[in-house]
């Protein structure tokens, strides 16, 4: 047996290839941003929201945007695999933080693609009756075999099916541009102030899910090619590029459909082109698919490459930190992640999945903003003592990750109340 196929130790056969671009680093997060949630969860969120959830997808957005920028900062100051266990490990240097938030994330990935893979079975069935179980065992399945064959061929394939998720998306905008109606019909008009406040921020906690992504992609970036300029560069022009397709999705959604089909929709986007033009069901149905595919399988690269990252700094278990000496992947890491996405398929339903993954993200997401916050003041002060020099690369104001925390607190708060 080829000991240094297993052995972490050896550098020769543990070291990952950086062979990602910026332009499949984009596509790569606007895969799992855009596949993780808008394909699943827009009707979950009109339930919410009602006729404001456009407004429930901005809130989150804006909520979203000031951490999205101190990871900007942090991807580009520590590109590497083990991300935010990296991030707290430089801010915090206490090991149990780190390996706290590295779990933390590591979930929040497997939630996530539980999340995803309950939603593919809703537009499975229009094409073919099938059992959810079944189907999701399938999915699972060959996603993971698709993620053992080697990361340059999985963020191809990922990244051909976000350009086909994009596609569904432009068409279901443009279907239903014709059709747009802001005549209010439904039981919103009636509302109080605070009724509607309150379904918009129940909404958007929902919306939040949706936006959840850019994160990922710090879990690559040992695999990307000068991560110190791309990875800032990428996490903003996909949280910019999603936040517009999303505002534009939720008014078509919201206006251009029947709300009380919308609300009874487990494949939304085939209803919304179904109600709105003449384009076969077919398409977008197919579409979907693969947009629901595509972020589970980024779901399971981005969490497979955490447990690498952890495994190698000691944190976890050396096997995890295994790279096949072929395909290059932590291969055992992939096939225990494959494993307790699909106990989570099958065990929960897909909005209690995804409001876990809401709360454990924003724990996170906070967490981030504080260590940021730690990181830039310590750099400070040794620069002034002369222990340091200043940091180079992007970064951003000190009032972005004071705003971000605030606004995560007040957020995270608002769902007691």
């Amino acid at each position: 047996m080829n000991t240094s196929q297993t052995d972490p130790t050896n550098p020769g056969t543990n070291k990952l290839r950086r062979v990602v671009k910026l332009p499949y680093l984009v596509l790569y997060g606007l895969g799992t941003i855009l596949g993780a949630g808008i394909y699943v969860l827009i009707s979950k969120v009109a339930l919410q929201a009602n006729i404001y959830t456009p407004l429930s997808f901005l809130v989150a957005g804006v909520i979203v945007a000031f951490t999205a920028f101190s990871y900007a900062e942090l991807a580009g100051r520590y590109p590497k695999s083990a991300g935010e266990s990296a991030f707290a490990s430089h801010a915090f240097n206490k090991r149990f933080i780190s390996l706290a938030v590295g779990l933390l994330i590591t979930a929040t990935g497997i939630v996530s693609s539980a999340t995803i893979a309950s939603g593919f079975a809703g537009y499975l069935n229009i094409l073919i009756e099938v059992q959810p179980a079944i189907a999701e065992t399938l999915l699972i399945s060959v996603l993971g075999l698709i993620a053992l064959w080697g990361i340059s061929e999985s963020v191809k394939i990922a990244s051909l099916m976000t350009l086909v998720e994009v596609i569904g998306l432009l068409l279901v905008i443009i279907v239903s541009l014709d059709n747009l109606s802001f005549e209010i019909t439904s039981s919103a008009n009636s509302d109080t102030l605070a009724s509607i406040l309150t379904g918009i921020l129940a909404g958007a906690f929902l919306a939040f899910y949706a936006f959840i992504g850019f994160e990922d992609m710090v879990n690559i970036a040992e695999e990307v090619v000068e991560p110190k300029k791309n990875m800032p560069k990428g996490i903003i022009i996909v949280l910019i590029i999603s936040t517009v397709i999303y505002m534009l999705v939720a008014v078509v959604a919201v206006f251009a459909m029947p709300m009380e089909k919308l609300l009874a929709s487990r494949a939304p986007f085939s209803d919304i082109v179904e109600t709105n033009s003449h384009v076969p069901v077919l398409v977008i149905t197919v579409i979907s698919l693969f947009a629901v595919v595509n972020g589970a399988l980024i779901q399971i690269i981005m969490s497979s490459r955490l447990l690498y990252g952890m495994s190698r700094q000691g944190m976890l278990p050396a096997f995890l930190g295994a790279v096949h000496s072929v395909t290059r992947v932590p291969h055992k890491a992939t096939m225990l992640v494959a494993v307790l996405i699909l106990l989570l398929t099958l065990l929960f339903e897909i909005e209690s999945l995804a409001r876990l993954t809401s709360y454990i993200v924003i724990i996170i997401f906070i967490t981030m903003n504080i260590a940021l916050l730690v990181i830039k003041q310590t750099e400070a002060r040794l620069v002034r003592t002369g222990q340091a020099e200043k940091y180079q690369g992007f970064t951003v104001p000190l009032i972005v990750p004071v705003t971000g925390l605030f606004l995560l607190l007040v957020f995270l708060l608002a769902q007691f109340l």
